[in-house]
């Protein structure tokens, strides 16, 4: 049985990329963005995280901000979540934070597309 786990199809330069829709609260500084579907079954709840063989990437919705987000899967791989930070911490911790306006949709899709 074929299953598609993305929501939409984008044509970049002639090479489809599979898009999975997400929305993403803000909680706190930080826009998280859940890598996984949710449902019920039969035999309870199932959760259940996507690969990069199903998409390419997330693209996130967060209504406090109102603002879009793209994210490559290929860039954050095999998280059941992804933390996007808006504001500095509190410690001033630098290192191996993803900044929210580094995935705003327009600037992540034009790196995509190419100059």
């Amino acid at each position: 049985m074929l299953c598609l786990r993305y929501d939409l199809a984008f044509d970049i330069e002639g090479r489809f990329v599979r898009v999975q829709c997400k929305w993403a609260p803000l909680i706190g500084d930080v826009i998280v963005l859940r890598c996984y579907s949710c449902r019920r079954g039969c035999d309870g709840f199932r959760r259940r995280a996507y690969s990069v063989e199903e998409v390419d990437a997330f693209a996130a919705y967060c209504p406090e901000l109102e603002r879009c987000y793209l994210l490559p899967v290929g860039v954050l791989p095999a998280r059941k979540q992804i933390m996007l930070r808006v504001r500095p911490t509190r410690n001033n911790q630098s290192a191996l934070i993803n900044w929210a306006k580094d995935f705003e949709f327009a600037a992540t899709l034009r790196r995509l597309v190419g100059p």
